[in-house]
């Protein structure tokens, strides 16, 4: 079977070594989102937030795991606060109120598995 076949992942070209950081660039003033996957089991979204950009507090159906690949944000989880910095990772758990914010212009690999 092709490989384009089965591909799962869209957005992105199948069987390439890809810079992640690289797949989207930053925009002022705006939060910047590149969807990779979303289907029933995992979603992957790549993010670029300006600095002092933020999606506020909300709840998840799956347990989420961001990795930070540039820069520094900054994630609320319940009510515990965490700053994390270029290759630095964060599991949220699925139904726990979280927020994200831009310290300075970052960008993240958020990852959902419901």
């Amino acid at each position: 079977m092709e490989v384009s076949k089965q591909f799962k992942v869209k957005n992105i070209e199948a069987s390439k070594v890809l810079k992640l950081e690289e797949e989207l660039t930053y925009q002022k003033g705006q939060v910047v989102s590149k969807t990779l996957v979303q289907n029933k089991n995992v979603s992957l979204t790549l993010f670029s937030f300006d600095k002092g950009e933020e999606i506020s507090s909300h709840a998840s159906d799956g347990d989420a795991m961001v990795t930070v690949l540039d820069g520094t944000g900054r994630f609320t989880v319940g009510n515990e606060v965490f700053l994390l910095n270029k290759g630095e990772t964060l599991i949220m758990p699925n139904q726990v109120p979280h927020a994200v914010y831009g310290e300075e212009q970052f960008k993240m690999l958020l990852t959902v598995i419901f």
